[in-house]
């Protein structure tokens, strides 16, 4: 069983963009948003990712989650059974010391709504924030992509 846990920020420059060393162009729908166990589909690159996770501890910070590469065809026709929703999505990859920031400038109806996630190997684990990140989000579940894709972000 694999826990991931991160913590997540908003944004408040694109400063992230001349630091970043990847950018990946996401598409991902959902195939069940039920808190309890989302099922996702995600295109990513020339790759298709199946994966689920469980409901979040208290804090929001720590979920299980089980992720597996499947063919890219298949990825792109579960889309098309996916819930109402599509969400895309730009990701860039920063590294800020010994730590990876995952900064996603949302697209389409999210549009306007930039996030930062970074994955931690403990809760309580130390890590640097770059002038670059805002008010820390971990645990709303507004930010959730699930339900991003339900009530997005040009709704609010």
């Amino acid at each position: 069983m694999t826990f991931e846990i991160e913590r997540k920020f908003l944004v408040s420059s694109k400063d992230f963009e001349n630091q970043s060393f990847k950018k990946t162009h996401i598409k991902q729908g959902f195939l069940n948003s039920n808190k309890e166990r989302v099922v996702r589909v995600r295109l990513k690159n020339n790759i298709g990712l199946l994966t689920i996770k469980g409901p979040s501890n208290i804090e929001g910070t720590t979920r299980f989650e089980w992720e597996k590469k499947i063919n890219y065809s298949d990825a792109e026709n579960l889309l098309d059974l996916c819930e109402e929703g599509i969400i895309e999505k730009i990701r860039y990859l920063v590294q800020v010391e010994s730590h990876i920031y995952e900064v996603d400038v949302f697209l389409g109806n999210n549009k306007g709504l930039i996030v930062a996630e970074i994955e931690l190997n403990s809760e309580n684990e130390p890590f640097i924030k770059p002038n670059w990140l805002a008010e820390e989000v971990t645990g709303d579940e507004k930010y959730y992509n699930s339900n991003l894709s339900k009530l997005p972000f040009n709704k609010w």
